[in-house]
């Protein structure tokens, strides 16, 4: 266990929480559901914009997590959940309309199936040859470009879930604030606990004003009390279509450059590098994702929202995402929880997600700052900015049948120019 597994010890319960520490086993479980309830948001969205049951890819999610937790050993806080990056092309695909059932789940499940062996791949190859290369073709200023691009592009998710100025928003905005004021302000455990507490203080709320006071759209209870406590999910099984394959296959250098970005950031905030771990993460990332496409669920990636509840609870426990990764599992089951989230208010939703998002992009600037990055050149300033520009303008390109959203163009963005002035800023150096 010790060789394996690191041994972990109960932290100190006055500062920050490290990777080989615990909180306690209160505060891990309900630590492990608030960094379920964080990404749930997400998770739920991105299947529903593909057309998948989003109770395959909560079971997805949970079961990605504690394979990924097993593969890297339990040394990397992380938890796996729908990824964006799959979506336009998904769409594309399969031809979705938009609403309801995807009837090509099957064709989608096998080009992301491929994806996943693809990004395996690189992490097996990672893990023999170590990360130098990975390194050299990602430095820490575009996988932090990349990083917070991809926070930026999310964030019209939680613009529009505010709305525009009605009691909704009004809503939305105090969960900002009790989230904010909660991990400021109060003591130890509360700041551990702040979004949860936040969700539930700001969705009372909603309740009120809504359902009470008429003011706002009301939550529908009926749906809830319709939905059975325990249910199979919808699970679908891949079609392997050569050229389905070859069309989501690319998104795995996006996956990657978005898991190097999260070790970045972790690095960063928990003082503890990760690069080590980089192989891995990918093959635990890529193996997880064939999971998902197995049972019919979304591709899986580390999730810019438990960053965010990382750094505000500066709790960095990978116990705590096992925890997660399990919760999930169960839930997963249960129609009842699935009806539960679906009727968590949109504002409340978009308030929480504005300030994880936005702490996603500043604490890649903190990657900047602490991997040094020079932005006194060019070679830096044009791979960034046109990165962070085409993710949070959602720059889309269309080649031939292939669809590339504003997440993959940032990400090639960045990586391209990268290496085309780099080198010419090397040269003009040493003269």
């Amino acid at each position: 266990m010790g060789r394996w597994f690191p041994v972990w010890r109960r932290a100190d319960g006055h500062g920050a929480v490290a990777v080989d520490e615990h909180p306690g086993g209160w505060q891990s479980l309900a630590m492990g559901g608030q960094h379920l309830m964080a990404m749930t948001g997400s998770n739920v969205i991105g299947p529903l914009l593909m057309g998948f049951d989003p109770n395959v890819a909560l079971l997805c999610s949970g079961l990605g997590t504690l394979l990924f937790f097993v593969v890297t050993a339990g040394r990397v806080p992380s938890y796996l959940g729908s990824s964006f990056s799959f979506i336009t092309l998904a769409v594309a695909l399969t031809g979705y309309s938009g609403h309801g059932p995807n009837p090509d789940i099957g064709l989608a499940c096998g080009g992301i199936f491929a994806a996943g062996v693809l990004y395996a791949l690189i992490g097996l190859v990672v893990i023999v040859t170590g990360a130098g290369w990975i390194e050299r073709l990602m430095p820490p200023a575009v996988t932090g470009a990349i990083g917070a691009a991809i926070g930026l592009n999310l964030a019209p998710v939680a613009t529009r879930g505010l709305g525009h100025g009605d009691m909704g928003t009004v809503c939305g905005l105090f969960a900002l604030l009790c989230m904010a004021g909660f991990a400021i302000h109060r003591s130890v455990v509360v700041r551990r606990l702040s979004i949860l507490l936040a969700l539930v203080l700001s969705s009372a709320l909603y309740v009120v004003i809504a359902n009470g006071l008429a003011l706002a759209p009301a939550v529908d209870f009926a749906a809830i009390g319709q939905a059975p406590l325990l249910g199979l999910p919808h699970f679908a099984t891949p079609r392997f279509a050569p050229g389905a394959m070859i069309f989501m296959a690319p998104v795995a250098i996006v996956l990657v450059a978005e898991n190097l970005g999260h070790l970045k950031a972790i690095g960063a905030m928990a003082g503890a590098p990760l690069d080590r771990l980089a192989g891995r993460a990918f093959l635990g990332d890529g193996l997880a994702t064939m999971l998902a496409a197995s049972l019919g669920g979304t591709g899986v990636t580390t999730y810019v929202e438990n960053l965010g509840v990382m750094a505000v609870s500066r709790v960095y426990s990978t116990l705590v995402f096992a925890v997660a990764g399990g919760l999930a599992v169960l839930l997963s089951f249960s129609p009842l929880f699935g009806a539960l989230l679906a009727a968590i208010p949109a504002p409340v939703v978009g308030g929480l997600a504005l300030g994880l998002f936005g702490l996603i992009a500043a604490t890649m600037v903190r990657v900047w700052i602490e991997s040094r990055v020079d932005f006194s050149t060019p070679a830096t300033l044009f791979p960034v900015g046109v990165a962070l520009v085409a993710g949070a303008g959602d720059f889309t390109v269309q080649i031939g049948g292939i669809t590339l959203g504003g997440i993959v163009t940032a990400s090639l963005a960045a990586i391209i120019l990268n290496r085309i002035l780099a080198p010419r800023a090397a040269r003009e150096t040493t003269r």
